[in-house]
């Protein structure tokens, strides 16, 4: 794993779909694509996903390979590589970062998750998510805020690194 996404922003969505990546974004997809040479256009894959996802997720060439190679390992017919081939593999859109550092987002992605005039973007390590802006203060909001309110005063979020490594 290399570079990863940092960040968020607000960006408009023209009446043609396109919308600008945030810098700091463009910048890791450039540097995770083996084939984007410097004044190139990086190259990604947004997966779209099956009905449950309410956001755009995309990828970087590099972790989507990483993805993709780990599902090729899996056991050939099971119900999880077929699912799994199906949602990164079928229910996806491979795509360039145009000349501009805008992405064409199509029609079917748009109604999708409901992008109109703005999209919210938001760094996820690996990938970063493409949301409608409302959609994602209904969906995060009030449920960070509660969880946050329930794990006190004095809590250390460095404390849930502890947690995903079998400590405490």
């Amino acid at each position: 794993m290399g570079r990863r996404f940092r960040g968020e922003g607000h960006h408009k969505v023209d009446t043609k779909g396109r919308v600008s990546i945030p810098a700091l974004f463009r910048h890791v997809l450039a540097a995770e694509d083996p084939d984007c040479a410097t004044g190139d256009n990086a190259n990604l894959v947004i997966v779209y996903g099956d009905h449950r996802q309410n956001h755009l997720k995309c990828y970087t060439v590099n972790a989507i390979n990483e993805i993709d190679d780990k599902i090729a390992a899996m056991p050939r017919g099971t119900k999880q590589r077929r699912y799994l081939e199906r949602l990164y593999s079928g229910m996806s859109l491979p795509t360039q970062v145009d000349e501009t550092g805008r992405l064409v987002l199509p029609a079917k992605l748009r109604e999708k998750v409901g992008l109109d005039k703005e999209a919210f973007f938001i760094a996820t390590g690996d990938s970063f998510q493409i949301w409608n802006p409302e959609t994602y203060n209904e969906v995060h909001g009030v449920d960070d805020e509660e969880w946050l309110d329930d794990m006190g005063e004095d809590f250390d979020p460095l404390e849930l690194l502890d947690l995903a490594q079998g400590e405490g």
